[in-house]
Order: structure tokens, then C-alpha cells, then sequence
């Protein structure tokens, strides 16, 4: 398997568009219209990846808060082509090592649904804890909805990937 994860261009911008709009995500990933990412682009706090493997895109990562003088990131939104097969997990591990290396962060923390079971097992599954529920905090769909905190901190990843502190 040849995966890499690069750094998204305004270039990708359709391919990201289109993976955030897959039959059945209008559920549980978010989306925005194409101002709003060229905005996120531009404003210096977002990081945008892409996963590929062998010379295909299979999905990305949205960071928030990257490089943040409170070094805390979010993982604003993650999406696949095909999912159930791995590559969230995947994408989201390198997602991971990126912001610990390439940034000063502590803390790294994503959000979701509590009913979305399949996310919470593959955010666990790379270091992830449930923190608790942040009641009505995400607006999606014009709804407020509760959202589950889980956050991966430095000292956890260190261990996870063997890195001294």
C-alpha cells in the first residue's frame, strides 16, 4: 500500500467538495460551500490534507486551530471515499502525527455525533478518549445537536508513537 498524506491545495478543493457530499454523510459530516473553504484556506488557522493512496485521493482532513498560540487543534471534519475499509483510521493516524510534529499542540480533539458509533470506534482506535457530551453545541443543518468531545493529548501520542517527551 502506497499512502502518503500532503497538504491540500485550492486545486483539491472539488474532490474535497465531493467527498463531504457522498450519499449518506449529509447525516454526520458537515459541509461548506466552496467561499466558505476558500476562506478557511486563506485564513492561516485551517490545514487541509489529503489522503492518497497509490495516485488516487481517498479522503481529507480539515484541522482548525493549527499552530494556535493556545495549541489546541480541532479536527474540524474528516471524510473518505469508501468507507468501512480502513482509511479513516488510516488518514486520521497521519493526521494526527502531522499536527503533533509539525505544530507546538497539546491537544488535539474531534467531535461527534454520540449516535455514530462506526466514528467513535475508529477515533479510539488511534488514541482518542471520550471526554463527554457537549450539549447542543453543534449546529448542523440549521439544528443544535449534542456532540460527543473525545481529545488526544501530547503526552498520549508520545507514547502511542514511541516519541520521547
Amino acid at each position: 500500500m502506497d499512502f502518503r498524506l500532503v497538504r491540500a491545495t485550492e486545486n483539491d478543493l472539488p474532490f474535497i467538495m465531493a467527498t463531504e457530499r457522498r450519499a449518506g454523510y449529509d447525516a454526520f459530516v458537515g459541509r461548506w460551500d466552496e467561499p466558505c473553504h476558500r476562506q478557511a484556506f486563506a485564513d492561516g488557522t485551517h490545514a487541509y490534507f489529503v489522503g492518497i493512496e497509490g495516485s488516487a485521493p481517498i479522503g481529507f482532513v480539515i484541522l482548525r486551530g493549527w499552530a494556535s498560540a493556545e495549541r489546541v487543534t480541532l479536527v474540524k471534519r474528516i471524510a473518505v471515499v469508501a468507507p468501512g475499509q480502513g482509511q479513516g483510521r488510516m488518514l486520521l493516524a497521519a493526521a494526527i502525527d502531522r499536527a503533533f510534529v509539525e505544530t507546538d499542540a497539546y491537544r488535539l480533539c474531534i467531535g461527534l455525533f454520540p449516535d455514530n458509533h462506526r466514528a467513535r470506534r475508529a477515533y479510539e482506535a488511534v488514541g482518542f478518549t471520550a471526554e463527554g457530551i457537549a450539549r447542543g453545541s453543534a449546529l448542523f443543518n440549521g439544528v443544535h445537536r449534542d456532540e460527543l468531545v473525545m481529545a488526544q493529548l501530547r503526552p498520549e501520542w508520545e507514547r502511542r508513537a514511541g516519541t520521547p517527551a
